[in-house]
C-alpha cells in the first residue's frame, strides 16, 4: 500500500519520504487555518455580505479540503487551497456592502470567475491574461490589498472607530475588546517576528481563550454548520450582467496572478522548476484551482484560490501532491470540532458615540478581537511587495500609488484597480509608450470606463 501511494505521487523519485510528506501537510494546515475561523467573520459581518457564518465556516472547510485534496492527486504538486484574503473582503465589502449586491448573486460571480478561469486554463490565453497586467500594477493590487485588509483588522479590533470630523480615528483602547484585540496583535506579531510556524493561527486561538476565560468572546449565539444556508444558492443567471463585468474580471485576475504567483515561489522552494523556468503541471494546477472556485461558489463562499503558507510545508519536508492531500484531510477532519472553533470567530458588541452635525449618536460596533490581529498580519504581509514598484517612473509609480491608496480610503478593491488600470493606459499614452501597453489592457480599461458611465459599478 505504501510502495503505491509513493509510486503515485513520486514521492521517492523528488527526493521526500512519506514521513516528510505527512509533516509538510500538517505544517501547511496549521500555517493556513487561520482562514476557518476569519473567512466566516468577514462574510459574515453585518456590514459586509452577512452571510449566516456557521454556514460558510462549513463551506470553507468543505471548499478548501476538496480543492486541495483535487491539487494533489491531479496536479501532484504541494500546494493547499482556500478561500482567498483580500478576495472574501472584495466578495463582503465591496460587491455585497458597497454595490448592494445580494450575496447569492454574489456567488454567482464568483462561479463565473471560476468557470472562466477554467476555460482559460485549457489554452494558451492564460499566459496572455497573465501577461497583459503589468508588474507594477500587480505589486500595487496586493499591496493595496494588504493594507485593505489590514484596515478592516483595525476596524474589526476597534484601534479605529468612525469619527464625525475626521471619518476615522483612534478607539477606546481600555476597553475590554480592544484590550483583547492589542494582545492579540502584539501576540501574534512577536510570533511572526520569531519565525513561528503557524504563527497567526497560535495567535488566533490565545487572543480567543483570554477572551473566554475573562468574558470578552461568548459563544456564538445560534451557530449550526450547517450548509443549507448558502450551499448551491449562487445566483448566476442574475450576475451574467455587464454591470458586473468588473467584478467577474477582478476575481478572475487575482485568482489568476495570486495561483501563478503561488506556483512559482513553492515550486521554486521545493526545486521543482524545470530548466526553463517552467512549473511541472502547471496547466493541471491552474485547472485545479480554477475548479476549487466554481465548487467554493456553489457551496456558499468566495473565491477559493492557492496558498502561500504552503511554503511552511515545503520548508517541512513536503515536495509532492501527498502533501496538498493531507492538508485536505486535516480540513475535513476539522468539521466536528466546529461549534468550538466558532468561538473565535464570535462578534463583540461596543457602544460607541459619534457627533455628526453637532448632535451625539450612539452606534454599536461589532468586533471580532480574536480574527482581527490575523487580518493585520496578513495585510502585512502582502503589503511588503511595496519595493519592488517602479517609483522611479511615474507612468508606472502614479497608476501603483493610486491603485494602492484608492482600495483602502474607497474601501472597494475594485475601485482601487479601476483606477490603476485607467490611468496606466492613458499616462502611457501620453508619454509616448503605447508599446508597453497590452492590447488586452485597452479593452480591460475601455470596459472598465464603459461601466462607470452606464452607473452600473
Amino acid at each position: 500500500m505504501l510502495q503505491r501511494v509513493d509510486a503515485w505521487f513520486n514521492v521517492s523519485g523528488r527526493g521526500s519520504t512519506l514521513a516528510g510528506e505527512i509533516t509538510g501537510g500538517v505544517t501547511t494546515f496549521v500555517a493556513m487555518a487561520y482562514i476557518i475561523f476569519v473567512n466566516p467573520a468577514i462574510l459574515g459581518d453585518p456590514a459586509g455580505a452577512a452571510m449566516d457564518r456557521g454556514a460558510v465556516m462549513m463551506a470553507t472547510v468543505l471548499a478548501s479540503g476538496l480543492a486541495s485534496v483535487l491539487m494533489g492527486l491531479l496536479a501532484g504538486l504541494p500546494i493547499a487551497l482556500a478561500p482567498g484574503m483580500g478576495m472574501n473582503a472584495l466578495f463582503s465589502y465591496t460587491i455585497c456592502a458597497q454595490m448592494k449586491v445580494p450575496w447569492q448573486t454574489a456567488l454567482g460571480i464568483v462561479v463565473i470567475s471560476g468557470v472562466v478561469f477554467l476555460m482559460l486554463s485549457l489554452v494558451k490565453f492564460r499566459e496572455m491574461v497573465i501577461r497583459a497586467v503589468p508588474d507594477g500594477l500587480k505589486f500595487a493590487a496586493a499591496c493595496g490589498i494588504g493594507l485593505f485588509i489590514a484596515f478592516i483588522g483595525l476596524k474589526n479590533a476597534g484601534i479605529i472607530v468612525p469619527d464625525g470630523a475626521t471619518f476615522v480615528a483612534f478607539g477606546p483602547l481600555w476597553r475590554p475588546p480592544v484590550l483583547l484585540s492589542l494582545f492579540a496583535l502584539i501576540l501574534t506579531g512577536v510570533l511572526v517576528a520569531f519565525g513561528v510556524r503557524g504563527a497567526i493561527l497560535v495567535g488566533l486561538v490565545a487572543a480567543g481563550l483570554a477572551g473566554y476565560a475573562f468574558g470578552v468572546v461568548k459563544p456564538m449565539e445560534g451557530f449550526v454548520p450547517n450548509l443549507a444556508a448558502v450551499a448551491l444558492k449562487a445566483d448566476v443567471r442574475s450576475a451574467l450582467s455587464f454591470a458586473f463585468i468588473v467584478p467577474i474580471l477582478t476575481f478572475l485576475f487575482f485568482d489568476m496572478f495570486d495561483t501563478v504567483g503561488t506556483l512559482m515561489g513553492v515550486s521554486e522552494a521545493a526545486g521543482l522548476r524545470r530548466q526553463d523556468g517552467g512549473i511541472p503541471n502547471a496547466g493541471a494546477a491552474l485547472a485545479c484551482d480554477a475548479a476549487g472556485t466554481v465548487a467554493g461558489g456553489l457551496l456558499g463562499t468566495s473565491t477559493v484560490t492557492s496558498y502561500i503558507e504552503s511554503a511552511a510545508g515545503v520548508a517541512a519536508g513536503a515536495r509532492t501532491g501527498l502533501a496538498a492531500v493531507v492538508t485536505g484531510v486535516l480540513f475535513f477532519l476539522s468539521i466536528p470540532l466546529l461549534r468550538i472553533v466558532a468561538l473565535f470567530a464570535s462578534p463583540v458588541p461596543l457602544e460607541h458615540t459619534v457627533v455628526l452635525g453637532g448632535a451625539p449618536h450612539t452606534v454599536t460596533l461589532l468586533l471580532y478581537p480574536a480574527t482581527s490581529a490575523a487580518l493585520v498580519i496578513v495585510g502585512f504581509q502582502m503589503a511588503r511587495v511595496f519595493p519592488k514598484i517602479a517609483w522611479d517612473d511615474v507612468s508606472e509609480g502614479l497608476p501603483a500609488f493610486l491603485t494602492i491608496i484608492v482600495m483602502p480610503l474607497t474601501f472597494s478593491i475594485s475601485d482601487g484597480l479601476a483606477a490603476g488600470f485607467v490611468s496606466y493606459v492613458i499616462l502611457k499614452l501620453v508619454r509616448g509608450k503605447v508599446h508597453q501597453v497590452h492590447p488586452l489592457l485597452y479593452v480591460i480599461s475601455a470596459a472598465i470606463v464603459l461601466g462607470y458611465i452606464a452607473g452600473k459599478i
